[in-house]
């Protein structure tokens, strides 16, 4: 812990954030490696100068300071024990921009996928383009000499930088570069240029003569030559032991050529794919990737990746090279016939069989390529999915060697695994001798950490026997450093301990890195140390599919490797409060890290009950995108509940939970008092009264009840005049209350169609779902408002049945909660029977079911997808439905969660950020869509949002449907059109 003074002078000198409480602080102890320690502090720089002000701080308490970016090392290069720089919030800017000259100056914080959005439209990009992108920053990319799959054409991160600009470890500016304007202290040059002649026969003789080497300090920049001595260059892959970065000189590449095209060639054996892939790399691709059988298998489990597989994977391969070309479409077309003759030469064709059966399957399609690309990039978290106790371990992940040992190399180390009782899995850049390789180890185990060294020795004795590199693209960190004088020998060793002196006399910068390391295999460093424990609670959800305490719960918090996706700033719907806040606090991966150092006695006792954890959570809207897009499946809106659900149990409900849960059993009464609710939204004393007395904000309205509610007996005075079958109508509390036109919608939609509309009832009241009590952690009176709804369905569902809803939080309740708060057959046989209005719609289009007749509406409709139809991945059925309606043009809003996401946005501290949640996407699309386009969203929160912020009403596709096919009616075209 940092001593209070100094506490105090970087709260007064950093313009920044400055945090030192033990829960930020055990955020940020990991990276995506094995290892774990506990910073005393961590710093967020505002201006550059911040971080001078850190190293001035971290030399007076005598602590070590790390430079981090997007957390995602695999080696332990960004956790250390003194104080943490976070450049990833704040120094996210382009700095200077010269197009014509394919240059920019960036800031060490702006991550890759930012900075190549803002580059595009100048056609240009930074093409180091790994798997990453979503979150890693250049300063991070920097500090390991990131490479990229495409690294064949346009080489590393070192390749690609000019010039760097920051602090030394005493504080001294420094402006390294080629030619003119370079600022370096002379004595440092001198002796660096004396080291580079003094060992250039030795760095010639000892350093690996392939291209994926990123082990140790690149002194190979220091030897005399024909090209001018780059200081630069030898920080790059330094892990920030050298020196500190604020501004970053980066060469520009002409954006790729959109007409690339993908060739993936099957194989039958594993050994087959490595013995191709010289021939294969002798085409000139721009990559060869690997991916294994034990990938395709884990990614046909994970929802977000089994479609793409389904379009590309012939057969059952053992092993697959994806090999891209990006040349001219007729450059292209020949290539593919050199890759098709290729195969064909080394003698594989499907359904040859046997050892022979293989062949390519050509890609065209740039977004199903770009679907695969996407896939292969998330083949580290996709082996992560895995849900025993053993994971992939990274720790000989990414050595390199030549292309013609690549078949042994591989052969070879499969056999030390299995020596050692376990297996590997294997992915990534065959093109460069350079693959993923991960043995399952349960590092909780003292004897898989024994495993796990004797692993290493093994494989870098081979790597060196092939005279390749063990650090081919995620750098030495913890893992690997202690390694260096086996693979470089004791001169170059001596030699980088120089440097080190030379830079960083005192071994202030990220000590343990690269030279002077702690052993690869010390417990005491690791997330799960010697004594680890997990509380064994008594959950409310059934974790019983991962393993460990809490009947499961352990592996499933445990799942989060902190690789980082949910980071991602754009595209799909993860962190949609982190896109928000930037804090490392409000990511699933830090409210993963938090709960499971909260519940290992991390953070001490009681920790799961204090405000702390509530704060770490609070944030969290329940959007479910996590399930789906979090490559390890981590499901936060389910932890979050069983979280409320513990503190619940130990602390009780407050009232305002107590009135959001209990909506559906107090419905009527709220129907009686909408005029006094009405007046509260009118009145400001009111809502001011409201606020104090509840918790929810006077500055957002309250929805209405109304007194015309949707009632169950309009469902059975349905009449149709044709038998296409029956459907359960499922009518949810939010809908049958506040917003009765679209169930009635929706059941004029069906009996057109000829679906006689029945209704499934319980004594009391009407079925509910359960999702109000879920939201407040109530998860018994969920599990038996569950148990209730089930009851009723059941009969009909076994009939053939199918429940159709319409507001996507709640029918998708009966398919996710369902199944951990009533685990069994029968959840399972309602789970798949119970759809989406716009899912059943869809469904009978494709089957030829559905006769229904539909008018030209001619206009547009902006399509806002609610977060829980992304997660469970029907916005596809979405498009399919409004595709039947003729002359309608959706166009869909790219979005993440709307920020309203059911009591969030009612609440009086969320509301601010609630509503820069929908400021970031949505709202301004809605406030640019024209006068009388059409707005369709199907969850009642994402309507209110709308309305409350743009002063529109965005209709249920339900109601789409219900105007096309009442126009048809009228026009007089009662035949239906989908027979």
């Amino acid at each position: 812990m940092l001593d209070s003074t100094i506490q105090d002078h970087l709260r007064r000198e950093v313009q920044g954030e400055t945090l030192f409480d033990p829960f930020t602080r055990g955020r940020y102890a990991t990276d995506a490696s094995i290892y774990q320690i506990m910073p005393a502090g961590v710093i967020v720089p505002r201006v550059a100068g911040d971080i001078a002000v850190a190293l001035d701080a971290a030399r007076g308490a005598g602590l070590p300071l790390t430079m981090r970016g997007g957390g995602t090392s695999q080696c332990g290069q960004t956790v250390n024990s003194g104080l943490i720089v976070d450049c990833s919030k704040y120094l996210t800017r382009i700095l200077e921009l010269d197009v014509a000259g394919r240059r920019a100056v960036v800031e060490p914080g702006i991550v890759l996928d930012d900075l190549n959005r803002a580059l595009k439209p100048h056609g240009l990009w930074f093409p180091v383009d790994v798997s990453t992108a979503s979150r890693a920053t250049i300063g991070g990319m920097v500090g390991n000499n990131s490479c990229g799959s495409r690294s064949l054409r346009y080489g590393t991160t070192r390749d690609n930088v000019e010039r760097i600009k920051g602090y030394l470890a005493d504080g001294t500016p420094f402006d390294f570069g080629p030619g003119t304007g370079s600022r370096v202290p002379e004595p440092l040059l001198r002796q660096m240029l004396d080291l580079g002649a003094r060992e250039a026969r030795e760095i010639a003789a000892r350093f690996p003569k392939v291209q994926r080497r990123v082990g140790g300090y690149n002194i190979d920049a220091l030897v005399p030559g024909a090209a001018p001595v780059n200081l630069a260059h030898l920080l790059i892959g330094s892990e920030g032991t050298l020196a500190t970065s604020t501004a970053i000189e980066i060469k520009l590449s002409p954006l790729p050529s959109k007409t690339r095209v993908l060739g993936v060639c099957h194989f039958p054996t594993f050994r087959a794919a490595m013995e191709a892939a010289k021939p294969l790399v002798a085409l000139g691709p721009t990559s060869v990737e690997l991916v294994d059988s034990t990938m395709i298998d884990l990614a046909r489990a994970i929802p977000i990746y089994a479609r793409t597989l389904e379009q590309f994977v012939r057969g059952q391969p053992a092993a697959m090279l994806l090999v891209e070309f990006a040349d001219t479409p007729p450059e292209n077309a020949e290539n593919m016939v050199r890759l098709a003759d290729t195969m064909s030469d080394l003698g594989y064709g499907f359904g040859t069989g046997g050892a022979h059966e293989g062949g390519v399957v050509e890609v065209w399609d740039m977004t199903l390529a770009a679907e695969i690309g996407e896939l292969r990039k998330a083949g580290l978290n996709i082996m992560m999915s895995m849900k025993d106790a053993g994971k992939p371990v990274s720790f000989v992940e990414d050595c390199a060697v030549p292309l013609d040992h690549l078949a042994d190399y591989t052969d070879r180390l499969t056999e030390v695994f299995h020596s050692h009782g376990t297996t590997g899995t294997w992915y990534a850049h065959a093109s460069e001798g350079c693959l993923h390789v991960r043995p399952v180890l349960n590092l909780r185990l003292e004897q898989d950490v024994r495993k796990m060294r004797e692993i290493a020795e093994a494989a870098f004795e081979m790597v060196r026997e092939y005279k390749g590199s063990h650090s081919g693209e995620h750098g030495d960190g913890i893992v690997r450093s202690e390694f260096h004088g086996a693979m470089f020998g004791p001169r170059i060793l001596k030699a980088f301990e120089e440097v080190k002196a030379a830079f960083d006399p005192d071994a202030r910068l990220n000590p343990g890195k690269i030279v002077h390391a702690p052993k690869m295999d010390d417990r005491t460093l690791m997330r799960y140390p010697p004594g680890y424990d997990f509380a064994d609670l008594k959950t409310g959800h059934d974790w019983s599919a991962w393993t460990g305490k809490g009947a499961g719960f352990q592996g499933a918090v445990e799942m989060c490797n902190n690789n980082g996706a949910c980071r991602k700033l754009s595209g799909g719907a993860m962190c949609p409060s982190y896109r928000v806040t930037r804090n490392e606090r409000d990511v699933t991966r830090g409210r993963a890290n938090t709960l499971r150092l909260v519940l290992s006695g991390r953070l001490g006792k009681d920790a799961l009950f204090s405000d702390e954890m509530a704060e770490t959570l609070r944030l969290c809207v329940g959007c479910k995108a996590c399930k789906r897009e979090c490559p390890t499946g981590v499901d936060m809106a389910r932890m979050k509940t069983e979280v409320l659900y513990q503190r619940g149990q130990k602390l009780g409900f407050g009232l305002r939970a107590r009135l959001i849960a209990e909506m559906p059993r107090y419905a009527r009464v709220a129907v009686a008092l909408r005029a006094l609710i009405a007046l509260r939204n009118r009145v400001p004393m009111l809502a001011a009264l409201s606020e104090r007395l509840t918790g929810l904000a006077r500055g957002r309205s309250l929805p209405l009840f109304r007194g015309d509610y949707f009632r169950d007996s309009e469902i059975r005075r349905a009449r149709t005049s044709r038998k296409a079958g029956k459907v359960i109508l499922f009518t949810d509390t939010f809908n049958r209350w506040m917003e009765p036109e679209i169930p009635r919608a929706a059941l004029r939609v069906l009996a057109r169609a000829g679906y006689e509309v029945i209704t499934a009832q319980a004594p009391g009241r009407p079925l509910c779902c359960g999702r109000t009590y879920l939201a407040a952690g109530m998860i018994e009176q969920a599990r038996a408002e569950a148990r209730r709804t089930l009851a009723a369905l059941l009969p009909h569902v076994r009939a053939g049945v199918p429940v159709v809803g319409l507001e996507p939080s709640c029918l998708l309740t009966l398919r996710d909660e369902f199944l951990t708060l009533l685990p069994g057959d029968d959840a399972r046989l309602l789970s798949e029977n119970a759809f989406l209005f716009e899912e059943f719609i869809a469904r009978e289009a494709r089957a030829g079911r559905l006769d229904l007749p539909l008018a030209d509406l001619g206009q547009t409709a902006h399509v806002h997808g609610h977060c829980h139809q992304k997660a469970a991945g029907v916005m596809g059925d979405m498009g399919a439905a409004m595709a039947l309606i003729p002359g309608l043009d959706p166009r869909t809003i790219e979005s993440s969660c709307c920020g309203m996401a059911g009591v969030f946005g009612y609440q009086a501290e969320t509301i601010d950020v609630s509503l820069k949640m929908g400021e970031l996407s949505l709202l301004p699309a809605v406030r640019a869509a024209a006068p009388d386009d059409l707005l369709i969203a199907n969850g009642t929160s994402c309507r209110h949002q709308i309305a409350d912020g743009t002063d529109r009403r965005a209709l249920h596709i339900a109601e789409i449907f219900d105007r096309a096919s009442e126009n048809a009616v009228r026009e007089g075209r009662t035949d239906g059109q989908f027979r």
